[in-house]
């Protein structure tokens, strides 16, 4: 088990001071056999009104209201985190599941719904084309499957970090060879879903041993910021994760907050402003995750 301590700090600076609106903040986990929430805590200046719900993915979200005029937001967030290791689902698979193609119970496919469905235009097959490539015939094996098409995103596009908000399209990562963390998780999750699997978006941290104090070893990509990746529905394993950005499976390392349907349903810090467009002067972005005693 690590125990872990996750940092999030956000600032918003405005040339003027602007009413801001109602703010939607997707930053507190919950508690799971796998990850345990030992402490929260949320700063903001200038201080707003809190009220907590659960969105229809049962995710914890707090909606902020602000009554004064301001020249600067700060959003910070600090967490206390307990992560179990990562238990392989190989052997939990169910049987029937283990080779692919297989065809999920009524019961599953009835709850899983627009999971299984994918969201986005390929009318020239472009993303069809480029999962084809994977599926070897009848009586693939599963898991292989999925942890060829994670290795593939991984090892065949660049990672480039980008300030624009917002997530390309599956067939725009494929022209371009590049993307995100969110954009990989997406081309991901579409793959799955083409495929007949039921996969779902995740954000969330990324813990890389490698920054904490007088540690070594390489960066992994997605540390120090926000992270996405995909989960995919499995009989008998349940959800399991996948982070095509850093071909990783199920690691203790991914901090799970919030699961939804589509990468624009999971934004960590939404809002509003009313002023002019040239009032927003821009944003800054704190991530830190570090082990603690």
């Amino acid at each position: 088990m690590r125990h872990l301590t996750v940092h999030h700090a956000t600032r918003y600076s405005y040339a003027r001071p602007v009413a801001l609106g109602e703010h939607r903040l997707m930053i507190r986990p919950r508690d799971s056999h796998d990850l345990r929430l030992a402490e929260a805590t949320l700063v903001l200046s200038p201080p707003g009104e809190i009220r907590w719900i659960h969105d229809v993915f049962g995710n914890s979200i707090a909606i902020v209201t602000f009554a004064q005029p301001v020249t600067e937001l700060v959003i910070e967030s600090t967490l206390s985190l307990d992560r179990y290791p990562y238990v392989p689902p190989r052997l939990d698979i169910d049987p029937d599941a283990a080779t692919y193609p297989f065809i999920y119970s009524p019961e599953d496919r009835r709850d899983l719904g627009p999971l299984r469905e994918p969201h986005y235009a390929d009318a020239k097959d472009v993303l069809a084309g480029w999962i084809s490539a994977f599926v070897m015939g009848k009586g693939t094996d599963t898991l292989a499957l999925l942890a060829d098409i994670n290795n593939g995103i991984k090892t065949g596009f660049t990672y480039q970090a980008r300030e624009a908000e917002g997530t390309q399209t599956p067939v725009e990562t494929i022209e371009k060879g590049s993307g995100t963390c969110r954009d990989f998780a997406l081309l991901f999750i579409e793959a799955a879903r083409h495929l007949g699997f039921g996969a779902r978006f995740v954000s969330g941290y990324l813990y890389d041993p490698a920054l904490d104090v007088g540690a070594e070893g390489e960066d992994i990509q997605g540390a120090g910021a926000t992270h996405a990746w995909a989960e995919v529905y499995l009989p008998g394993a349940g959800w399991v994760e996948y982070d095509p950005t850093n071909g990783l499976i199920g690691s203790e390392a991914l901090i799970r907050i919030a699961v939804t349907r589509d990468a624009g349903q999971a934004t960590p810090i939404g809002g509003s402003f009313t002023g002019e467009a040239g009032d927003y002067l821009g944003m800054t972005v704190d991530v830190s995750v570090t082990a603690r005693g």
